[in-house]
């Protein structure tokens, strides 16, 4: 194998591991940090002495960091959820019948569900490669994960951006497999969700929304509860009145999973995103190399997420030698973040090196993952 630079653990502290965890685009690892905020809400809760609500002001300051992380979106930019698709959903509702919505074939099924099951969309629905190139003058929006879960094939934002804007469409990205390790501009779409349990390491509960408010102006909650209103303390009680800003898509938070999200998001910032993703590229780029060396070829990338179509088989082998995989749609897929160093990509590949499986010939790429 081709000798590189070692590259350790970007932030080794934060992280106590007992597997090589190869898997952060099925589920992150909390930092140290976040585990002890959160241990701290549970010990007040179930003593008696602190309700978790009671830190309700950590919700402010994760839209606020998630903001920073987007890449210019303001606090008020910001709304809170617990999924993806759930989120999704007032941007479906507010669409004309039979809009056109533009989706990547294979995406992830949270993605184009909320406009493929309205039932009355016309839902079109092209190769990932190929969206800039198909937005159409009748297309309305345009929905995709901006890295690919099931093999790690990244939209070049810039592009797409340019295409929506000649056709004034709307875009929306679904960042669950980019935020956290991809820098971000929040000018490059008009609507972004996005899952807090993966690269942003955090919690299972906590999901986000931000929008640029000329875009949530023209839609509207569909089903608003006391949290979204304008002073959510004040105003628990009908009549109500919601927020004027992105806030008022808010759903009640889990306040336990927001003080663990706010946690990895202060990890991120502090270690800089920039960091990050040298760190998780470098990784993922020595895994890639050493799989050539084996003969083997992975899906084309340049993300932390690598795709070895027609070997999912490997991820139990891996898993027998302490290497914690996923197997997503006949593919084995790896996955490198900030606990990972140049260590667990070598002894990841000597598995697969030592092991008999070899990928299927003729296999396609990967379908949907998560």
């Amino acid at each position: 194998m081709t000798s590189t630079a070692p590259v350790p653990a970007l932030a080794a502290g934060e992280f106590d591991l007992d597997t090589t965890y190869l898997d952060t685009a099925s589920y992150g690892i909390p930092p140290a940090r976040a585990f002890a905020a959160v241990r701290e809400v549970l010990d007040g809760w179930a003593s008696g002495h602190r309700a978790p609500s009671r830190y309700d002001d950590r919700v402010d300051r994760l839209r606020a960091a998630h903001g920073r992380l987007l890449g210019g979106a303001n606090p008020e930019d910001v709304a809170i959820g617990s999924s993806v698709g759930g989120l999704i959903g007032p941007a479906a509702a507010a669409l004309p019948p039979g809009a056109e919505v533009l989706v990547a074939a294979g995406d992830f099924a949270s993605v184009p569900n909320p406009f493929r099951y309205r039932g009355d969309l016309r839902v079109r629905t092209v190769p990932v490669a190929d969206l800039a190139r198909e937005v159409r003058p009748d297309t309305a929006l345009v929905a995709c994960s901006l890295v690919q879960s099931a093999d790690g094939r990244t939209v070049d934002p810039t592009e797409l951006r340019a295409a929506t804007r000649a056709h004034d469409a709307l875009l929306l990205f679904d960042v669950s497999q980019a935020a956290g390790w991809l820098p971000l501009r929040f000018a490059d779409a008009d609507i972004w969700v996005c899952a807090g349990f993966k690269w942003l390491l955090g919690a299972r509960s906590v999901a986000l929304l931000a929008m640029r408010p000329e875009i949530a102006e023209r839609l509207r909650p569909q089903s608003p509860g006391w949290y979204a209103a304008a002073d959510r303390w004040a105003e628990m009680y009908a009549p109500q009145r919601l927020a004027d800003t992105v806030r008022r898509f808010d759903a009640t938070p889990d306040w336990l999973g927001v003080v663990g999200a706010l946690a990895g998001a202060e990890l991120l910032e502090e270690l800089t995103v920039e960091a990050v993703h040298a760190h998780d590229l470098a990784l993922a780029n020595r895994f890639r190399a050493g799989l050539a060396e084996l003969g083997l070829s992975a899906v084309p990338g340049n993300a932390p997420i690598v795709s070895l179509p027609g070997a999912a088989a490997a991820a139990e082998t891996l898993a027998a030698a302490g290497i914690v995989t996923t197997a997503r749609a006949g593919a084995l897929r790896v996955s490198f973040h900030l606990h990972n160093d140049s260590d667990d990509v070598d002894r990841a590949l000597k598995a697969l090196g030592d092991s008999e499986i070899r990928p299927a010939t003729g296999s396609s790429l990967p379908g949907p993952g998560n």
